[in-house]
């Protein structure tokens, strides 16, 4: 069955909502809505300037502690055309810090995606939600669907940060797979990928 305007399969779309959920089980739906973002979207709103990005990658790099996530990286959303890949790659020097930089900064012209798009995209994830769980995250729904409407991101929310420390950069599929996975793929990603 093919839910919203872009002609999102819902089963899909309740497999990756269940995942996440089942991968991540302090997620809020703070954090489905980043997932989902990020896939839809990209990292575009990540970038401001080469510099700044390379200064904030060397800074994560030198302060993050270790990461709960035991994953190199992990596909986003529905249909996978985003990657999180996580910096223990580069802490377990499977790749390297100028890599994964030029692989983020590369991945972030604009998604093909039509930014009014996102609240409905946004609506269709949640009207499956409330299938799997009714009522969850009610009290930032109103909060999340006005980010949707002003296509705005947001951070992970405390919980998950404070449950799982993640340090990522998102990279397109296809530059992941052409520049990154040749390096990080024979290593042990501990969650099932695509």
């Amino acid at each position: 069955m093919v839910v919203g305007a872009q002609g999102i399969c819902k089963t899909e779309l309740q497999q990756a909502i269940e995942n996440q959920l089942r991968a991540y089980p302090a997620s809020t739906l703070q954090d489905v809505y980043k997932a989902f973002y990020q896939e839809h979207f990209g990292p575009e709103h990540m970038i401001t300037d080469t510099v700044a990005a390379r200064n904030y990658l060397n800074y994560e790099l030198d302060h993050c502690d270790d990461q709960v996530i035991p994953l190199y990286y992990e596909f986003m959303g529905v249909k996978g055309d985003y990657v999180r890949v996580y910096l223990k790659a580069i802490k377990d020097d499977l790749i390297t810090s100028e890599q994964l930089l030029w692989a983020f900064l590369d991945s972030a012209q604009p998604a093909q995606q039509i930014a009014n798009d996102w609240a409905t995209k946004w609506e269709a994830i949640v009207d499956v939600i409330d299938e799997i769980i009714p009522d969850f995250g009610a009290e930032d729904r109103e909060l999340l669907h006005q980010a949707s409407v002003e296509n705005k991101a947001v951070h992970h929310s405390r919980a998950y940060n404070a449950a799982y420390h993640p340090h990522y950069r998102i990279v397109n599929r296809h530059i992941f797979d052409t520049q990154l996975k040749p390096a990080i793929a024979p290593h042990k990603n501990t969650k099932k990928s695509q």
